[in-house]
């Protein structure tokens, strides 16, 4: 039988392991988006932009992954069910938006809005060791950087 004191330490360890997957998560499904995002934009610094953006999210789910994986556990391998309907839907958008890379950059500012906000709530929400809310506090600040970044692109794009 466990003490208070295990089930303690076994909930927060388990806490903390859920809250990493939950962002790893969110790292697969952004890579996927800004991958389809590439493939569909028709502006060449549009897909660079893009493709470094998926880079970048593939390095924030590998960093991750080596954070679960320091904590003895298995990190998830996919992004969920909600990802798969954004790409779907920035295909539908792709197909009948009059100016297809301003509905990507619109919808890349949607799903960064939504990225920053579950890092905020999981910093928030959570007690991390230091290290860890060191790697998720720089994750967030370059998700907003990238949201800047998707502004002022989407305001060149829209004097183009």
């Amino acid at each position: 039988m466990k003490t208070t004191l295990e089930k303690a330490k076994e909930q927060s360890h388990d806490n903390l392991v859920d809250n990493l997957q939950g962002l790893l998560q969110k790292n697969y499904e952004a890579e996927k988006g800004f991958t389809k995002a590439m493939e569909n934009a028709e502006d060449n610094r549009l897909k660079h932009f893009f493709k470094n953006q998926a880079a970048q999210r593939a390095r924030f789910a590998n960093e991750l992954t080596n954070e679960i994986r320091n904590l003895n556990e298995e990190p998830v391998e996919s992004g969920g069910a909600t990802a798969a309907l954004h790409r779907a839907w920035m295909d539908v958008k792709n197909t009948f938006s009059a100016n297809d890379d301003e509905a990507m950059l619109e919808e890349s500012i949607r799903g960064d809005k939504a990225s920053v906000n579950a890092y905020e709530k999981t910093l928030e929400e959570n007690n991390f060791p230091p290290h860890i809310s060191s790697v998720i506090s720089r994750q967030a600040n370059d998700i907003r950087e990238t949201l800047s970044t998707v502004r002022r692109l989407e305001d060149i794009e829209d004097k183009s």
